[in-house]
């Protein structure tokens, strides 16, 4: 075995010489003056033995001292004091036993690296996006979410080496500065991107399970539909609300006309005519990936009149603050609900179930009313022969509910035979 003071002490020569430590390794010194670690090693190719070198790494002589993070730092470098090249030499050897080249297994090491941070929760992420069957709109609302509450934090984390703990950071952030929907959101989110890794062989666990209960769930009542008392104080809270003229009015056509919260905001002037009443909603926007046409009652015509002066000369109805040219998102019902303080009481998504509520309960047939929600027939006979769109029909029970809207915001105190309607 080499001692320090032979290492240290090793002339260049005009050609390059070896002294050997023991169990294959060597100290090659150059004629340039450079002494880097080598180890001999024998594997059999083709039923023969041959023989092979491995180049461990330079020669190093630590003076004083180093800290762990530092020395880490150096070895990664390639660069080995005489205690580390032997233990180096140790595992090579243990590979060899198992018929391993070294040499190979550190270019694997190396390509692994790299395609670990190439593969970074970013680019998993976005990836897994594409990859969905959803609408343009929704991959967009998803990608919004992530760029502004999960990307910031974990997206250049390679996504094999995120941990539980980078997880409850997330969500703690977003439950703190977004609320218990978004952080919900961001969980399910993440957790679909982490299966998504794993069945790809990008990662082998998903650390957002074990963190999954850590925070309290979210207490909003999603599809409790509201009472004509709620609706009202909603309504009346929202025409308050003087801060956002384009998202109060996005929020009044969802209540006008019961659409989902992701078809109003990616709704474009050339598909309303306003002429006619008529709203034609598109095949590839719809989450059935049906074509739809939805009623506008009287208020719907005015609110979309009202906008038309502020955004008619862009292609949404409803323009992205920053990006005029793109759809803007649904998240801004959730901020407008948390600014009025509606937050944790009430959903967008809610918005549908009231309106089905209450439309049943002024006795309008239940065709129109799944009809006018873009519900899909669920008894496949009736399906086959039912293809009524009822558009004339739901005009007028279309018509009967934003008067109702108006007349609960404005009072409060509604009759419910004033609106009845028979089937």
């Amino acid at each position: 075995m080499l001692t320090e003071t032979q290492c240290r002490g090793a002339k260049p020569k005009d050609k390059p010489y070896r002294l050997a430590d023991g169990k294959g390794l060597y100290l090659e010194v150059k004629p340039n003056g450079t002494k880097a670690w080598r180890y001999r090693f024998e594997l059999f190719h083709e039923g023969k033995p041959k023989e092979s070198m491995f180049a461990i790494g330079d020669y190093v002589y630590v003076t004083g001292k180093e800290s762990e993070e530092e020395a880490q730092i150096r070895r990664n470098g390639l660069r080995f004091t005489s205690a580390e090249a032997r233990k180096e030499r140790d595992k090579a050897r243990a590979l060899v036993k198992q018929g391993i080249n070294p040499a190979h297994n550190r270019q694997l090491d190396k390509i692994k690296r790299e395609n670990e941070f190439t593969n970074t929760f970013e680019a998993v992420g976005r990836k897994w996006i594409t990859l969905r069957d959803w609408e343009e709109i929704t991959k967009k609302r998803r990608l919004d979410m992530l760029e502004r509450v999960v990307f910031p934090h974990i997206g250049k984390l390679p996504v094999r080496q995120i941990i539980p703990a980078h997880i409850l950071d997330v969500l703690k952030k977003a439950d703190e500065k977004n609320g218990p929907s978004v952080k919900d959101e961001a969980k399910r989110t993440m957790s679909a991107i982490f299966e998504f890794a794993i069945a790809n062989l990008l990662a082998e666990t998903d650390p957002v399970y074990p963190v999954r209960k850590a925070l309290p769930p979210n207490k909003t009542q999603h599809k409790r539909p509201l009472a004509a008392e709620e609706i009202g104080e909603l309504l009346r809270d929202l025409a308050k609300y003087d801060r956002n003229i384009q998202v109060v009015s996005a929020f009044k056509l969802m209540w006008l006309t019961l659409c989902r919260p992701n078809e109003i905001v990616g709704a474009r002037w050339e598909e309303i005519d306003l002429e006619a009443g008529v709203w034609h909603i598109p095949a590839e926007r719809m989450k059935k990936r049906k074509k739809h046409d939805v009623p506008l009652p009287r208020q719907a015509v005015e609110v979309l009149e009202g906008i038309k002066n502020f955004t008619g000369r862009y292609q949404h109805v409803f323009p992205h603050r920053d990006k005029r040219n793109e759809a803007m998102t649904d998240n801004a019902f959730r901020q407008a609900l948390k600014n009025i303080g509606w937050s944790g009481r009430y959903s967008p998504h809610a918005t549908r179930t009231t309106g089905s509520t209450h439309l049943n309960e002024m006795g309008f047939h239940a065709d129109w009313i799944e009809r006018q929600l873009a519900h899909t027939e669920p008894n496949a006979v009736r399906r086959t022969y039912n293809h009524a769109d009822h558009l004339e029909d739901r005009k007028k029970m279309m018509q009967q509910w934003a008067d109702y809207l108006d007349a609960v915001a404005n009072s409060g105190n509604v009759i419910a035979g004033n609106f009845k309607k028979s089937a």
